[in-house]
Order: structure tokens, then sequence, then C-alpha cells
């Protein structure tokens, strides 16, 4: 009898409708207990079973552990990009030339030689000065390489000028400087000596195999180390030393994730439409993309504990479609590593997963031939390979007008993997590029979007560029259109999650409405946009709605409820405590994992202020200004938290060396303002607040606390015209008009008043505020 069955004989019918899994234990034990007692008495006299051994724990074997049974996997991996990402640097390794060559950047010269069978460079230290550095390591092999240098303080930094690997043919076969326009001097946090171009943190992960960072915050030291220096096959399968045990006993077992996307399904041809489609539906998430895109995304960490198997949200943070990182449409602007770009795509709705383009050991193409073959697998030839698809004369690649190429790092081309139809009309409205401008240089995108509209119809679907590109801005226009990208579920989730992150408060109804329902999403993506949303919500919609996602199987929601919720913890209720402390330890975990960067300890110093532990809230903003002194962020939270403690001199002092260091830091000058002003001195207060808006006249919040700070000290006249003057570069800012109306009507300025409140009015109709001041008009 199945042991289903066997215990529903012991369980009330009312009980029999769940699933057996779902019975409360307390059910079943109570009415089993008297059936069993004698039996587990019985057992109780009998000796007790032998001991068994626990399972020796998983351990990282090394790639040769591999070849012995999977030898044409291991020959195509073996001179892959993965196996040589990272190497010791040898006379076999190293490709640049190091015959005492002398490299010109701006005034600086670097020169190349070798010294004792040593790989050595001549150039400028972290004090600027000529000094000698040993190449340890070689990073990458084409079609540049660069090279790592061993620092005393256990730091791997990468030197700023790399190797072009491409032929001579080619422009290659030289040194060049990856920031050939602008000076990085030794100052900058750029410098190959700085933060930003460390190893241990920026690079190690992904370019090695099981990286242990080992950073001491004590010492502000790495002890890092790797269990294979280069990218190899428990990279991506996980350790296998159970694996490799039990092939050795003749025995089966798998690897710890299976990464087989396919299974038995096939790609078959529909000769109607031209395009494959699956033989058989996924049974589950696809795992390549989210095994890939460990390394293949732009990211942060949401642990130090890399777990096989997972979903990268449940250990990573990746990045949505940020204006730094793509334009508005999700083309790719700078490097984002293909995942953001490739969850946009059809082909990623529709089941293609990476191996179906790529072999996964060497990572080449499938096919040996122009890109433009692989497609062809896809993609009936004798439909999508004509003319009357492409409308050219002469043949051009389909990754011309689908997967569009940058350059970066100045001779690496990449290509954006959301393989999108070239949408010049997307270009007239939003200022993204298009495919067909790349080639067509001499003309503009009214031209090419009118081409496109002749060949093919002026109908085109519906895109969530238009949402992005004017929720990127304050404009009138962003919520309607915001809503409707959030609301459209063929939009993939990367960029409905967006739309979500762009929604600017006070919000209505429809608002509300919209970001509760996206918390339970199935996109895991749009769960956590939707938190971050909710983040701007009413403190009692925060409580109840983020508390039940403190339970979410991924990681990164669980922790980003925690950071939402954090600030009210003192208001919590008690069911919520332990589940709260449970997501909270993670997001605090998830900054230790990177406890060298500066933004961790502000981050960190940021929890422990929202739980009250005032001194350790001050231990980690110390210790991020420690990291960097100009991290301005942690110096101003560090001055809020001294005035608020009563340290008002201590805040001022703290926000003056600030200034001191880096005088254009508005916010620096912002928050001295405010700490003035909180101690009564409003006359020194209100030159800080006004040069904060000279030097950052975007930021409308600036030009709003100015403009309250001069109605308080009775100059209200001067307020109305800074606000006035701010309605016209922020019209649609809801603060900016509110506090222009109440000012007018408070200095019996009526009419003026209920125009601005009836243009407030139309922008934001459902919000409660803008009613009450109407009618108070």
């Amino acid at each position: 009898m199945k042991s289903a069955a066997f215990l529903a004989m012991f369980v009330p019918a009312s009980r029999r409708a769940l699933p057996a899994e779902e019975w409360p234990a307390c059910a079943v034990f109570g009415r089993l207990l008297p059936v069993f007692l004698p039996l587990v008495l019985l057992l109780a006299c009998e000796a007790p079973p032998p001991e068994t051994a626990a399972p020796a724990p998983l351990q990282f074997s090394g790639s040769q552990a591999c070849r012995e049974c999977h030898a044409p996997e291991f020959a195509l991996w073996r001179d892959s990009h993965h196996a040589l990402a990272m190497q010791e640097a040898t006379p076999d390794s190293v490709l640049g030339d190091f015959s005492g060559v002398d490299f010109r950047y701006f005034d600086q010269v670097s020169t190349f030689f070798k010294r004792d069978g040593q790989f050595v460079v001549r150039t400028d230290n972290a004090d600027g000065d000529p000094d000698d550095f040993i190449v340890s390591f070689t990073f990458g092999v084409a079609p540049l390489q660069q090279y790592l240098v061993k620092m005393p303080d256990g730091r791997v930094q990468a030197l700023p000028v790399a190797w072009d690997a491409r032929s001579r043919a080619d422009g290659g076969q030289r040194w060049f400087h990856l920031y050939p326009d602008e000076f990085i001097s030794h100052a900058d946090p750029l410098h190959w000596t700085a933060r930003e171009q460390n190893w241990n943190t920026m690079c190690a992960e992904c370019h090695s195999t099981d990286i242990e960072k080992n950073y001491d915050l004590s010492s502000n030291t790495f002890a890092t180390t790797w269990a294979e220096i280069s990218v190899g096959c428990e990279a991506c399968h996980g350790p296998g030393s159970h694996h490799i045990a039990r092939a050795r006993e003749s025995s089966r077992g798998g690897l710890v994730v299976d990464l087989d996307d396919r299974g038995s399904a096939s790609w078959q041809m529909n000769l109607d439409s031209g395009i494959a489609e699956r033989s058989e539906p996924a049974t589950r998430p696809p795992q390549q993309p989210e095994a890939c895109g460990r390394c293949h995304s732009r990211r942060s960490l949401a642990t130090g504990d890399y777990q096989f198997g997972k979903p990268l949200q449940d250990t990573h943070v990746p990045a949505l479609l940020d204006p730094l990182l793509y334009f508005a449409d999700g083309q790719i602007l700078d490097e984002v590593y293909v995942y953001g770009s490739f969850l946009q795509s059809r082909m990623y709705q529709a089941g293609v997963s990476c191996s179906d383009c790529h072999d996964p050991h060497s990572a080449r193409l499938r096919t040996s031939g122009a890109p433009s073959e692989i497609c062809d697998t896809c993609h009936l030839p004798q439909k999508f390979a004509s003319a009357e698809h492409h409308r050219h004369d002469a043949d051009v690649a389909c990754v011309d007008c689908h997967m569009a190429a940058r350059l970066y790092m100045g001779v690496d081309e990449r290509h954006d993997h959301s393989f999108r139809i070239p949408r010049p009309d997307l270009t007239v409205s939003t200022g993204a590029p298009n495919a067909c401008n790349r080639c067509h240089d001499d003309r503009d995108s009214r031209w090419a979007a009118e081409a496109v509209n002749t060949w093919y119809g002026a109908g085109r679907e519906a895109h969530y560029a238009e949402a992005i590109h004017v929720g990127r801005s304050i404009s009138p226009a962003a919520t309607a259109l915001l809503l409707q990208t959030i609301a459209n579920k063929e939009f993939p989730g990367i960029a409905r999650a967006t739309a979500l992150t762009l929604l600017r408060p006070p919000y209505a109804p429809g608002v509300i409405a919209a970001v509760r329902g996206a918390l339970g999403d199935p996109d895991s993506l749009v769960r956590r946009a939707a938190l971050t949303a909710l983040s701007s919500a009413a403190s009692e919609l925060i409580l109840e709605w983020a508390a039940y996602l403190l339970h979410d199987p991924v990681r990164s929601v669980r922790i980003e409820a925690a950071r939402i919720i954090s600030p009210l913890q003192g208001s919590m209720p008690r069911e919520y405590l332990t589940a709260f402390k449970r997501a909270n330890a993670e997001r605090i975990a998830a900054q230790f994992a990177i406890a060298e960067r500066p933004e961790a300890q502000l981050n960190l110093g940021n929890a422990y202020t929202e739980a009250g532990r005032t001194d350790e809230a001050e231990s980690a903003f110390l210790q991020a200004l420690e990291l960097e002194p100009g991290a301005v962020a942690a110096r101003v939270n560090l001055a809020d938290l001294y005035a608020r403690s009563g340290r008002i001199g201590e805040a001022e002092r703290l926000l003056r060396k600030g200034i001191a260091l880096a005088d254009e830091h508005a916010v620096l000058h912002h928050a001295l303002g405010l700490i003035l002003v909180r101690d009564n001195r409003h006359d020194a207060a209100l030159p800080e607040l006004e040069l904060a808006t000279r030097l950052q006249p975007q930021e409308s919040r600036f030009v709003y606390v100015y403009a309250i700070a001069l109605n308080s000290m009775l100059r209200g006249d001067e307020a109305i015209d800074i606000l006035k003057d701010a309605l016209q570069r922020f019209p649609a800012d809801f603060e900016i008009h509110f506090a222009l109306a109440t000012i007018l009507r408070d200095r019996g300025r009526v009419e003026e008043a209920r125009e601005i409140a009836g243009n407030l009015a139309e922008i934001y109709p459902d919000i409660d505020a803008t009613q009450n001041l109407v009618q108070s008009l």
C-alpha cells in the first residue's frame, strides 16, 4: 500500500482533501500514536541499526578529472575562451610584446620588457610615480589580452594597457589603452591600482572556478583562492567529486546541476511560418540562462555562497533596463553581457536556450561558417534569407539587422542578444538606435521608418520603449504608459519590472492596484521591482503587503522585502518578526559578501540605523569613508545619524570636510544646509541650500527644499519666483506644484493658486492631497 493511502486511513475525511504532504503533522501523529506505539516499543528493544557514514562533502576536482570519461567535451573546452580566461603568465600564455617596447598614454610612458624570465611593466604606481610591476597572470586571449599584477596586500590589479590580439591585418598586434580618450590619473577610482580595477572583487568570480575571496575587513587585505585558475567544467556543472566517485564505481550518478534544457525535445520546422517549433513543451524553467547568467549579466551579489542549480535571482541581483546600461527600447548601451538582452527576446519566450546556438564546451556557434548559418537551423533560409524578407539587393547577414553590435574595451565587438526587429520608429520617439541607420548613416531615422512602413505596412507591434523613455523623465504622460507596460503580460518581465521602478509618487489608486498585483507576479524580477515601487507607498501598505514576500522562494525578492520593511520594523506586527529577521539576515549577509566595497558599508550602516544599532551604524559609515573618503552618501547618512543623536557639531564638521575634499557635490551642500536649519542657523543654511540648486539644477527636490526654507524666513516672493522657474523645468513635479499653490494661497494670491492647483489636478487627478488643495481654494 502506498504511504499516502496508508496514512489516509488514520485521517478524518475533512483532512483528505489536502495532499498527504500538506496535512498538519499533529493531525497525523495524534491518530497514529495508539497504532504505532507498541511497534515503537518493540523496535526499541532490538539492537540499534549500524551507523551509516555521512556522505563526503562535495569538492571541486578540477577539469582534468573530467577528461577520463568526457574526452570529446574536454577537447572542445581546452582551447575555449573559458579555459583560457585566466592563466599563469608564461611564454606560452603571454601574447603581448614584452621586448622593451614603450607605449605612450597622454604624457605617461609604459614600458613592457622581460627580466629574469619574468614579464615586467614599468608604469605609474598608486602615487603617480614610475615603478616596475611583475605580471603574474594573463586575462583572456581574444580579441584582447589583459595582464594582472599581484600587490602585497593580496589585491590583484588589472593593468590599463592591453594587448590587441587580433591579426595585424585587422588592426591588431599592438598595445592600446582601455580609456584612450580620457586621462585616468593615479587619484581616479578607475586608475589601475584602485578599487574599480581590482580583480578580487570585480573579475575573479567569472574568470576562475570556485573563488574564495577571503577578504579581511580589519586589515583590508585579501587572501583569495580558487579551485581552478580558469573557468573549468565545475564552474558550470558544480563540484564533481561525488559524480566522479560514482563513475569510477561503475554506478550512475548525475552532476550537481542538470543543464540539459532540450531533454527529448527537438526543434521541428513549421513550413508555413518558416520558423522551427519545439516538439514538446518545456516542463521546467530553462537552466542554462540562469547558470550562464551568473557571469553573462550585469548583476550584484545576493549571497557570498553561490549554490549551483538555483535561479540567478536567488544568488545574484540582475540589473534591470537602467539608463546607464540600456537604451529605452532595451538595446545594449553599456557592456551588459547578454543575460538582460536575452530575457527580452522572442527566442527566450519560445524556449530557446544557450546551447541551441552555442556549443556549451567550446562556446563557439554550433555551425562553423557565417553567423547566419546558425539562424538557418530554425529560420527557413528560403523565406528569411530572401530579398523579399530583408529588402536589400545584396546579401545581408541576419546579425546585421537583428543582433546589432557595439564595441567595448576598444576592440571587442559584442552582439545584442535580444534578437530584435529593427524599429526606426522607436528611434524617432525615444532616440534609441536602430540597425537601419547603422548602415545608412547618411539618412535620418524618419527616412528609415518610412522605408520600413513602405515595405511591411504601417502597423507596428506595441513596445515598451516609449513607456520607459517617458518614465525616465518627469512627464505627465509617464504614469499611464508605465501602467500599460506593467499590465501587458506579452512584454518580457525585465521590461515590466523596469516600468514598475519608474513609477513616481504620489500614487493614485490605479498605481497602487498595479503595484499590488505585481507583487504576486510569477516573474521574480517583477515581484522584486514591485517591492521597490511599494517603498514609496503608505507605511501601512508596506507592512501589510511586503510581509508576505519575506517568505518568497527567491532570495533577492526576500532581501528587497526586508529592505523596504526595515525602516518600519519598530511598528511591525509580531507575526512577521521571525520572517523579517531571517530575510534581513540574508540582506546583511549579502553586504558582508562585498564588505570591501564602500557601498556595502553604506548599506550596512543604513540597516543598523533602521534597527536602532547606532554604534554599529556609525562604525559601518566610518568604514565606508575609510575605504572611500569621497563616499558622499555615507558621509551624508553619518552626518544625519550624528544630528539625530544631538551631535550637531560633529555632523557639521563631517560635511564641511567632505566639501573641502570635493566642493562640487550638491548633496553635501544640501545636507549641510539641512543640518544648519536643524540648528536654527537659517541665515547660514540658505546659501548652502541655494548652492545645491545651482550645482545640481536637474534635482527638483533641492529646489523644493530651498523654496520652502525661503518661505519659512518670510521671503515668500523669492520662493514663488524660484518655484515658478522650477515649474518650467519640472512640469509634472508634484511637490513643486503643491508648494507653489499653497504659498500663493497663503499670500492671498488665490487666483494664481487656483491655476496652479488646477494644473496639478489634471496631472494627478486621483490624489487626495490634490483634491483637498483644490477644495481649499
